[in-house]
């Protein structure tokens, strides 16, 4: 199956949206509800018929959509943070999806944790604790490590914790989706103006 520039470029955002919002947490303690709530939606889509379903349309990913379209447009000063954020995500994705038996783990736990979804939200404390020990016990011991940055009053806030580590994880399965669909590390840079112009183009049926 070939996927579109439209695709690639929902993925990549998906990608950016995750890393955006982590910084929102560690910076300020808060973060965009709506977009946090599609992020941690996108863990639980296991077979979705499209890219565009994975974040339930595009509407769900329009914030990391105008993160794509700041950060790669040039319109702006590249925020280096993200950046590092988005390659680690992508880079511990790869390394991932060659643990066979890692990715068998994670793949139950998360599949556990959407049985409680018949109880409690996707933003419940309880779902968020149980995703943040998905990504401790699986993800936090591979390297490179995500060392995230920002205001130590918020990094160290128990439910702060568990919300960046269930958005790395997101992150992380994003990057698995656009893997998946052919997306790779050096196209971020030598198909940025492709993808700035797909964001701004589907942004514009959401605004």
């Amino acid at each position: 199956m070939s996927y579109s520039d439209q695709d690639h470029t929902l993925a990549l955002a998906g990608i950016y949206q995750a890393a955006c919002l982590v910084q929102q947490i560690a910076r300020r303690g808060v973060a965009d509800s709506e977009a946090m709530t599609t992020s941690i939606h996108s863990l639980f889509q296991i077979d979705s018929a499209s890219v565009i379903d994975v974040f339930g349309g595009v509407a769900g990913v329009a914030y990391g959509l105008r993160q794509l379209a700041r950060q790669l447009g040039g319109e702006v000063r590249r925020d280096n943070e993200i950046t590092g954020y988005l390659l680690n995500l992508v880079h511990l994705q790869r390394k991932l999806s060659r643990e066979s038996s890692r990715m068998e783990k994670l793949q139950q736990g998360i599949l556990r944790t959407k049985d409680r979804l018949v109880h409690f939200s996707e933003l419940h404390p309880n779902i968020l604790a149980a995703l943040a020990d998905i990504y401790v016990n699986q993800i936090s011991t591979m390297q490179p490590r995500i060392m995230v940055s920002g205001d130590p009053s918020y990094l160290h806030n128990p439910d702060n914790i568990n919300r960046i580590r269930s958005l790395l994880l997101a992150g992380i399965r994003a990057a698995m989706l656009w893997w998946q669909i052919g997306g790779r590390r050096r196209q971020i840079l030598f198909n940025r103006s492709r993808y700035v112009a797909q964001a701004k183009m589907l942004l514009k049926a959401v605004d």
